[in-house]
Order: structure tokens, then sequence, then C-alpha cells
């Protein structure tokens, strides 16, 4: 039987959440599973993603193979940084360094998307009212033009 770790939809219309299950591959997406080894919700900011690390790496051991996007939410926590770790056969404290420093570096990248994120905001709306007296001036502007044009003709 080969098992796939996949994505299986939950929640209500236009408010998706996921959970993360192994389930057999002739299975149907929202159907039967295995087991479920974790929560992915993509609508909060940052995506939420809780997954049992140990029940991950046990169905990695056994030859699950993930999909796409569970490969990309295993990366995002960690899980197949720490798969390779164990593959390599580093001892515990080398692993734990490493898992930190990875945490460190993701930490940051979230900080600085955290940070650009209002700042975006607050420069399309300085764009749009800075721009919303230029457009009346043009409008009141041409309009002028055209009354003048008016005049002129009678």
């Amino acid at each position: 039987m080969a098992v796939k770790l996949r994505l299986r939809r939950m929640g209500k219309k236009r408010q998706p959440i996921y959970k993360v299950v192994a389930a057999d591959v002739r299975s149907p997406r929202d159907g039967k599973f295995i087991e479920a080894i974790g929560l992915y919700n993509p609508k909060t900011d940052p995506a939420e993603i809780n997954i049992q690390e140990e029940r991950a790496l046990y169905w990695l051991g056994v030859g699950a193979i993930p999909t796409e996007t569970v490969r990309n939410i295993l990366k995002r926590s960690g899980i197949l940084l720490k798969r390779e770790l164990l593959k390599d056969g580093l001892d515990e404290e080398k692993i734990n360094a490493r898992m930190e420093e990875f945490f460190a570096a993701h930490n940051k990248k979230l900080e600085k998307t955290l940070e650009k994120k209002p700042a975006v905001k607050e420069e399309k709306t300085e764009e749009i009212s800075e721009s919303a007296p230029e457009a009346q001036e043009t409008v009141s502007e041409e309009s002028k033009a055209e009354e003048t044009e008016e005049k002129t003709e009678n």
C-alpha cells in the first residue's frame, strides 16, 4: 500500500482549513485516511502550521511521499531539515544547534515580512490621497479650458 502525506480540506466556504494526513494513494482527497498528523490554516497571517513532528518523521521514515504543498509546509516547519540531519547521523547537540539556527533565521524572515506589510499599506493610502487632489485639479483645468473654447466660439 502506497502512502502519501497530503492535505484534507475542511472548514467552511472561502474559509479553508486543511488537515495534514497520511492516506492511501487510491483514496479520495477528503475520503478515508490512515492518520491525521497536523493542521494547516492558510488564511491567517502568517499561515498557521501545527504538525506532530514525531509522527511526520515516522511516516517519512517508512516511505510516505509528501505532496508538493505538504513538502513546502514541512520545510517551513523545519521537519525536513531535522530528517536530513538524522539521516546524516549527527548527535542530538548538533541537531539542536542547527535547528535553533534555522528557527532564528526563519523568525528574522517573518519579522521582515511583517514590518514591510504595514509600510506598503501606508504608502498606498498616501499615494491615493496625494493623487486625488491632482486628479481633481486636472479635471477642473480641462473643464475650464473647454468653457473658454465654448465662449470664444459663441
